[in-house]
């Protein structure tokens, strides 16, 4: 690695976008991945949003061998709320490592998104990094497919998704059957993953399917139990 590399953390959700940039930052020589950072809502003990469990997000973080900074909120934060905890895990990473100013996010085109993200950094006196931005989510799909990553969908929109995608392996199969209103990467929330082998990772981790809850009316979830 050069000694001019740029020291990066990466935004890690434990699913394949996330997944799709650090395989990214690793092959660039300009960056040096330096850590994962992921918010976790703290009464359920899982990755927000994804709803996957801390056990299953812990084994990724070693299987990557990355060290991990966790920005635990309680159920229905506020942005504020959300935006404090996150700045208290940017601090504690830049801690561990001095100089560290850039995160990277695996977001693909959703501008406002970005925009927002890049106020809150700028705010905290940090700058983003966006790996895989404007890239055709249909070729970037099957990239992470045939490079050998896996992933299953734990989360289900079922206002955009059939509720039974959820708990499907994220396969050429999968995506052979999605209507065509919704995005091959999920981009616009239409479904999360959670990814349990990867080239990236020193060993696959062994995931039972569980329960399955609908949320609020509308999100599908399946638990994904460590084998």
């Amino acid at each position: 690695m050069s000694d001019l590399s740029i020291p990066v953390l990466l935004a890690w959700s434990g699913g394949k976008d996330s997944t799709l940039a650090l395989e990214r930052l690793l092959g660039d020589a300009h960056w040096r991945v330096t850590g994962l950072l992921t918010t976790v809502t703290a009464q359920y003990e899982r990755i927000a949003i994804h709803g996957v469990r801390r056990a299953v997000l812990h084994a990724q973080a070693a299987a990557l061998g990355l060290p991990l900074f966790e920005a635990e909120i309680p159920a229905q934060a506020s942005n504020e709320i959300y935006e404090e905890t996150f700045a208290r895990a940017l601090t504690r990473a830049r801690a561990r490592e001095p100089g560290l100013a850039h995160i990277a996010f695996g977001d693909l085109y959703l501008a406002d998104v970005r925009a927002y993200r890049e106020a809150m950094l700028g705010r905290l006196g940090w700058h983003g990094a966006y790996p895989l931005w404007g890239e055709d989510t249909a070729k970037l799909a099957r990239h992470f497919i045939d490079c050998g990553h896996r992933a299953i969908l734990t989360c289900v929109d079922t206002q955009q998704l059939d509720a039974g995608f959820c708990g499907r392996d994220y396969d050429t199969t999968l995506l052979a059957d999605l209507p065509a209103s919704c995005d091959p990467c999920g981009e616009n929330g239409e479904f999360h993953t959670c990814v349990h082998a990867s080239p990236l990772f020193s060993a696959p981790i062994g995931l039972t399917r569980g329960e399955r809850v609908l949320r609020d009316g509308r999100f599908q979830y399946v638990d994904l139990i460590p084998a």
